[in-house]
C-alpha cells in the first residue's frame, strides 16, 4: 500500500530544510509543527540517529474544506512532510499522500480536499529536484 511521495537529494541536511518550507510555502502551505525526532530521542532515551524532522504542514483553505466536511478530520491533520539524513550528504523528503486521510474517511467532500493538496504536495515535491520521485 502506498502512502506517500519522496525525493532523494544530493545536499545537506540544514539547506534541504529550508528548500522544502519554501516549496511547501510556494504551494500555500505553512508549517504548524516541527518535530525534531533526532533531539527527542536523544533527550528522552539516549539514542543516537541522523538528522529527522517532520514537518507538520498545513493549508488553510484546504484545512477549512476539510473540517466543514467533517468536523474530527483534524485527527488525520496536518499533512506530515519528513525530512531525513540518509547517509551524509544524501537526504530524504517524504510528503504523506492525502488520499490515505480521503480513504480512511470516505466521504467525495473529503476526496475533493485530499486532491488538490495532493497536487500541491506533488509541485512541492517535484520543485526539489533530485533524484526520481517515488511512492513509497
Amino acid at each position: 500500500m502506498s502512502y506517500g511521495i519522496s525525493v532523494r537529494l544530493n545536499a545537506g541536511f540544514a539547506p534541504t530544510v529550508d528548500r522544502v518550507r519554501a516549496a511547501l510555502k510556494e504551494q500555500g502551505f505553512g508549517v504548524l509543527t516541527e518535530i525534531d525526532v533526532r533531539a527527542t530521542l536523544r533527550e528522552k532515551i539516549g539514542a543516537e540517529v541522523e538528522d529527522y524532522l517532520i514537518l507538520g504542514a498545513c493549508n488553510p483553505p484546504l484545512a477549512h474544506q476539510a473540517v466543514s466536511a467533517v468536523a474530527d478530520i483534524g485527527l488525520l491533520l496536518p499533512c506530515n512532510v519528513i525530512v531525513r539524513e540518509e547517509a551524509p550528504g544524501r537526504v530524504v523528503v517524504g510528503f504523506l499522500d492525502p488520499q490515505i486521510m480521503a480513504n480512511l474517511v470516505g466521504k467525495p467532500e473529503v476526496k475533493a480536499v485530499a486532491e488538490a493538496a495532493e497536487q500541491r504536495l506533488r509541485r512541492a515535491c517535484e520543485s526539489l529536484g533530485g533524484g526520481p520521485t517515488q511512492t513509497t
